[in-house]
């Protein structure tokens, strides 16, 4: 006979969380969700209490500005009844008669004045300021017509002040760029020449007015190539050759700090025959060979550097005379 066997019964497992939201009850669920409600519902009470209070604060104002306005209409129409009341009393004298006629029309216009003032929003406060400022104008001698424009003045160049200052770009002209003298000589080549009378000096004219200047620096750089002269005559020929009474192949220098002035003055007086640029100043100065590209003081470099044999021009304004 076969044996029974009696079948185990299946426990069902998955009932456990049967009623629960993320691990809560449905009870503790409702609580979670009121307790979020009452949150918002403060916020939004917070937030419309903070109006109320606000357009109160503003009501206050308001009523306060509201009276002071009317205490200002009440005098000032007291004042009115007042002279209108003497007025009409006719035992004045001519001459007092036309006095509060006058005070009369002022008052008058002065509360027209007023009531336009306070209906653009200006306050008393605001006037006792422009009062204060316009006393201040006249006293530093600013008419009050021009006060908008020389106020803006000053706040230009405040901020100009206080930003880095512009300077006005060098020009380099160096024989590795194209522009060439005869070697070892001032004289300039006819295409140096013609470029200095035309695109040079016209960048130079447009940085003088751009930068209010007035005094043209011309420097003449050299390498350190010694020169095979053996004399100078600078000292007895460089004024005249400056005055164009003797022609810049008339300059003889015995070394490079010689042939940088030299050739400075050979520049200098190209531009000075410029008609663009007879209100400057042109100072001719030499460096020598002291002083490399990028201003940086030389420490030996012999050879043939064409980058070294340059002109610099540097304009500015002429320094102010200090007294002692």
């Amino acid at each position: 006979m076969a044996a029974h066997i009696a079948e185990t019964p299946k426990l069902e497992h998955k009932g456990y969380n049967r009623g629960l939201i993320l691990g809560l009850t449905m009870a503790e669920s409702m609580l979670l969700l009121v307790f979020c409600l009452l949150l918002v519902a403060a916020a939004l009470v917070t937030a419309e209490r903070k109006k109320r209070y606000e357009a109160e604060r503003e009501l206050r104002v308001t009523e306060q500005k509201l009276a002071e306005l009317k205490k200002d209409n009440f005098d000032a129409t007291a004042r009115v009844v007042e002279l209108q009341a003497r007025l009409g009393a006719g035992n004045l004298s001519p001459i007092d008669r036309e006095k509060f006629e006058k005070e009369w029309r002022e008052l008058i216009s002065a509360r027209h004045a007023v009531d336009r003032l306070h209906r653009s929003g200006v306050e008393m406060t605001e006037l006792e300021k422009l009062a204060a400022l316009r006393k201040v104008l006249i006293d530093n001698g600013i008419d009050l017509d021009a006060a908008p424009a020389e106020i803006k003045r000053l706040v230009t160049a405040n901020a100009a002040a206080k930003s880095p200052h512009e300077w006005p770009p060098i020009i380099n002209l160096s024989e590795a760029g194209g522009y060439y003298f005869r070697s070892g000589s001032a004289e300039l080549t006819n295409e140096f020449q013609q470029i200095l009378s035309t695109s040079i000096s016209n960048q130079i004219a447009d940085n003088l007015s751009r930068y209010q200047a007035d005094v043209i620096e011309v420097i003449g750089h050299t390498d350190e190539q010694p020169l095979a002269g053996t004399g100078s005559n600078l000292d007895k020929t460089f004024i005249d050759v400056l005055d164009n009474k003797l022609p810049i192949t008339s300059l003889e220098s015995a070394d490079n700090a010689g042939l940088g002035l030299a050739r400075a003055i050979a520049v200098a007086n190209i531009l000075k025959a410029n008609p663009k640029l007879t209100q400057a100043t042109v100072l001719p100065m030499s460096a020598a060979q002291l002083i490399l590209p990028g201003d940086i003081v030389t420490a030996g470099q012999a050879g043939n550097v064409e980058a070294r044999r340059r002109i610099e021009i540097r304009i500015r304004r002429r320094a102010q005379s200090l007294s002692p």
